[in-house]
């Protein structure tokens, strides 16, 4: 059933596809790929006493109260405000602050068995992974181990030469861009993301074809100038270093794009080249491209962690280059663009499991408040994915995934490194020592 739909809508696509209006795409809910395979609670859990963090009212609410039945959040509000179901199994988590389940944009697992469960025990309950086949996640989800919910992309669209052969899926015409999109719906992907090969006539025949089954697609960019393709239909964009070609100067923007397409190492110096040439104070494309993003309401997953460089392992130049980067998130987030959190998985200067926690902090160090941190890490990013009906908040009705961390994130977000109890669909996912 689901195969003749989608022919119908390729269908409808080639017949039509100059016509449609992106106002009439379907917005869907997505749905992890791992959903039928995730424990659902069976019991009536109470969590009395804690700091509340309420990311849609974006406040604390004090000596909280939360009922969960089975899978689903069934009160939420003030200790003493409502009457706890008799049957309800109360735990006192006086002193401790309630979070959302932790989201990330921007996961890679590489076939690891335990880097999942890592991240899920250290708070993360849903992730995506922009740039893997979807049949990689295979073992993991045969092995029984308890892992988030996998929102996956299957591999990155990408142009020969592609960087990373083994995650990328080679197109070299639109027509092979549709086509390749209609066979990772039928996979089960939930976005599409393009890389930074591909020019802007295929980004643009991938993403008609992505918001005709109600998919966004988001991409690694570079080579291509990043208001192009979000005019060519990006609903998000991986990586701060994908504005950096539509930054610079014409001529040098060419002289970069000439470097890398010739070789892709190019661009690992080439990007802090890129940011430590940049005077974001005067440059004049800075506030047309905040405006522009604003516009178009694009998310942003600046995944500062895997480009975060000190002088114990770097030169000025890569230091400067990153103190930009970090300048350039304050500025959108300033302008209110759509920031989200992404960890990279494994990044320079985080403990393995804790990328999504040093990524927080950078965002922290960028001029993000707290509460704003925390919103990019649920909400945000649970609008990102499509999900925010079903999850991304504590509210009445939505899906039991939560965290319990040890100490006040808003008043240090170092705090999220110290995450005591996750609930996954109404269950508690086991400890490590567990």
């Amino acid at each position: 059933m689901k195969y003749l739909a989608i022919v119908l809508i390729s269908i409808l696509f080639s017949c039509n596809h100059r016509d449609v209006s992106p106002d009439v795409y379907p917005r869907m809910i997505m749905h992890e790929i791992n959903e039928a395979e995730i424990k659902k609670g069976d019991k009536v859990i109470a969590l009395v006493g804690a700091t509340l963090i309420d990311v849609i009212g974006a406040k604390a609410v004090q000596d909280a109260c939360v009922v969960i039945r089975n899978d689903k959040i069934e009160l939420v509000g003030k200790s003493g405000n409502f009457e706890i179901p008799k049957e309800a199994e109360i735990i006192d988590v006086t002193g401790l602050t309630m979070l959302p389940g932790l989201i990330d944009a921007h996961y890679h697992n590489e076939e690891s068995l335990e880097m999942a469960g890592l991240f899920l025990r250290n708070g993360v309950t849903s992730v995506r992974d922009p740039g893997a086949w979807i049949e990689a996640y295979s073992a993991l989800r045969a092995s029984g181990k308890t892992i988030p919910r996998l929102f996956l992309a299957g591999p990155h669209l990408d142009s020969y030469p592609p960087a990373y052969p083994r995650d990328a899926y080679l197109v070299r015409d639109p027509a092979e861009g549709h086509l390749a999109v209609e066979k990772l719906v039928l996979q089960g992907a939930t976005a599409i993301k393009v890389y930074y090969r591909l020019p802007v006539g295929i980004i643009s025949e991938v993403c008609r074809t992505a918001h005709l089954h109600g998919l966004p697609v988001t991409a690694h960019l570079e080579l291509v100038d990043a208001r192009e393709a979000i005019e060519a239909g990006l609903d998000g964009i991986e990586h701060i270093t994908s504005f950096g070609t539509y930054l610079l100067p014409p001529r040098e923007a060419e002289k970069y794009k000439q470097h890398v397409m010739a070789d892709n190492d190019a661009r690992k110096r080439g990007r802090y080249e890129v940011w430590n040439s940049l005077d974001l104070e005067i440059n004049l494309k800075v506030d047309s491209l905040v405006q522009f993003l604003l516009d178009k309401k694009t998310f942003v997953s600046p995944t500062l962690a895997i480009f975060e460089r000190q002088y114990d392992t770097a030169d000025s130049i890569e230091v400067n280059g990153f103190r930009n980067m970090i300048k350039f998130v304050g500025q959108l987030s300033k302008a209110g663009i759509r920031i989200v959190v992404g960890s990279h998985t494994w990044v320079p200067y985080a403990a393995s499991g804790f990328a999504y926690c040093r990524e927080m902090e950078l965002l922290h160090d960028a001029g993000l408040g707290n509460m704003k941190i925390i919103q990019a890490a649920t909400i945000e990013n649970a609008r990102f994915f499509r999900i925010d009906e079903r999850l991304g908040s504590i509210e009445k009705g939505k899906i039991a995934d939560l965290i319990v961390v040890d100490g006040d994130p808003i008043a240090d977000i170092k705090a999220m490194r110290r995450v005591q109890k996750v609930m996954l669909n109404g269950v508690w996912v086991p400890s490590a020592e567990q």
